[in-house]
């Protein structure tokens, strides 16, 4: 029995995980869509500024949608269709699953 769970272990620690998210800035005015491998080490380098670019410039860095994926390339291809919608369907998206916009970031850890 001891064999067949750590085979299944073994196999958990192999599937690799990939998200799609939406990090906003304090006041929900500017979003920024993203895909990692990560999520937690993604959204502590939003929170802490540690890259220049769009989400240091805006402070944009409270995690409000959130869906993972272990296909890579659905991943990208998520990625890139919500990144082509317009801002009234990127809220619908969020809204749907977190209508206060709260900061699901403590939900990860």
């Amino acid at each position: 029995m001891s064999v067949i769970l750590n085979e299944v272990k073994d196999l958990a620690l192999e599937v690799k995980m990939y998200y799609v998210y939406i990090v906003a800035n304090w006041n929900n005015r500017v979003i920024y869509t993203g895909v990692t491998n990560n999520i937690e080490r993604r959204i502590y380098e939003h929170k802490n500024k540690l890259f220049d670019g769009f989400t240091k410039k805006y402070n944009v860095n409270k995690l409000v949608y959130l869906e993972d994926t272990t296909d890579v390339q659905a991943a990208i291809e998520r990625e890139k269709q919500i990144k082509g919608w317009k801002r009234h369907k990127k809220n619908a998206l969020v809204e749907k699953i977190n209508p206060t916009w709260k900061d699901l970031s403590t939900l990860i850890k």
